[in-house]
């Protein structure tokens, strides 16, 4: 069965996930766990209202969260929205098996000629 992709979503996401600083904010967030804005904002050479804006960009396509704990906000990862770039990439490994195959069809056909 052929899984449908959310292509609006996977545009969204990749285009987040698109930025330097931002891929970093997510691996940082991977390695680390989740973290205030602040301790986030620490790690890169930049203004704390710019590290909050690249923030809200991956809180809007779902790649972060935000969790109040008492008076701390943290931000953590979300995998959930991943799986519709994994989705896609299944879609483009899928129509390169097929390709793969059908030349090594061409490719048998053509030995077994020689001989």
């Amino acid at each position: 069965m052929v899984e449908r992709i959310n292509e609006d979503a996977l545009s969204e996401i990749l285009k987040a996930a698109s930025d330097p600083t931002r891929r970093a904010i997510l691996t940082l967030l991977a390695q680390q766990g989740a973290m205030r804005v602040t301790a986030i904002h620490r790690q890169f050479d930049m203004s704390l209202n710019s590290v909050s804006k690249h923030i809200k960009v991956l809180e809007r396509v779902g790649l972060v969260a935000r969790r109040t704990e008492w008076r701390e906000h943290l931000i953590e990862v979300q995998m959930e929205p991943l799986v519709e770039i994994d989705a896609w990439f299944a879609s483009l490994r899928s129509i390169w098996s097929l390709r793969l195959e059908a030349l090594d069809d061409i490719v048998t056909q053509g030995d077994n000629e020689d001989d």
